[in-house]
């Protein structure tokens, strides 16, 4: 969809209404989605001219997921924010300019410009810079729980990944120390139905989701275009 078609469907289609959003809040989801649409597609534009060097990952229509889910998130609770995810930056605090800047290695980018075009974040709004190994971001979001909860501090940390991250080690190993600890982590299982070209019923036998209740944590479908929907599940 285009950003018009975005703020459209926006506006046509609130299928569910939650109570803990106010109308100010509304707007600041519309707006964040809105940014990451805009501000990727001016990065996918700039990729193709040649003016970003190494590869480009966009979440074209998937940006409910992050905005949503970010949004219930306090200053002082923690985040590793992955590729797909830019949404979630914003809400953080990064601007479009320095996203954009470090995605042309420049100075003012989030990280300097190093470290690749997406392997960023900003540790004073609380993110941790992802690595590529996807999966492990779910460890190291275990990792930030497990101080929180030694420390007996009321704080949060969150990751994300895609469906294809399920049939690794890492993963299976970050949900079991989180369920058997009981760490307050929010995992986001964003499942677009194929890991690259890989489709699902080819990656698993039974659905991510249902596979969080081996793991002692409750598992949540919801519609990942609902940024309503998202935010109530993160809640």
């Amino acid at each position: 969809m285009s950003t018009r078609e975005l703020h459209r469907a926006a506006e046509m289609a609130p299928r569910m209404r939650s109570e803990h959003l106010l109308r100010e809040d509304r707007a600041n989801l519309l707006r964040y989605m809105t940014l990451m649409r805009a501000a990727e597609e001016r990065a996918l534009t700039l990729y193709r001219q040649g003016k970003v060097p190494g590869s480009f990952y966009d979440g074209c229509g998937q940006e409910a997921i992050s905005v949503g889910s970010s949004f219930v998130l306090g200053p002082h609770d923690r985040m590793c924010i992955l590729h797909r995810d830019l949404g979630a930056h914003f809400v953080r605090g990064v601007t479009p300019e320095r996203y954009l800047a470090n995605f042309m290695g420049r100075a003012g980018g989030v990280t300097g410009g190093r470290d690749g075009n997406m392997h960023f974040g900003d540790r004073r709004l609380g993110c941790v810079g992802m690595v590529s190994m996807l999966p492990d971001m779910a460890a190291v979001a275990t990792g930030l729980a497990l101080s929180f909860k030694m420390r007996g501090e009321a704080r949060v940390a969150m990751t994300y990944f895609g469906e294809g991250s399920t049939a690794n080690g890492q993963w299976h190993e970050a949900m079991n120390f989180a369920g058997i600890h009981k760490l307050p982590v929010v995992f986001v299982l964003e499942n677009n139905k194929y890991a690259y070209s890989t489709p699902s019923d080819l990656e698993f036998a039974a659905d991510p989701v249902e596979r969080a209740a081996g793991y002692g944590f409750p598992g949540v479908p919801v519609d990942g275009n609902d940024v309503e929907t998202v935010f109530e599940a993160s809640w």
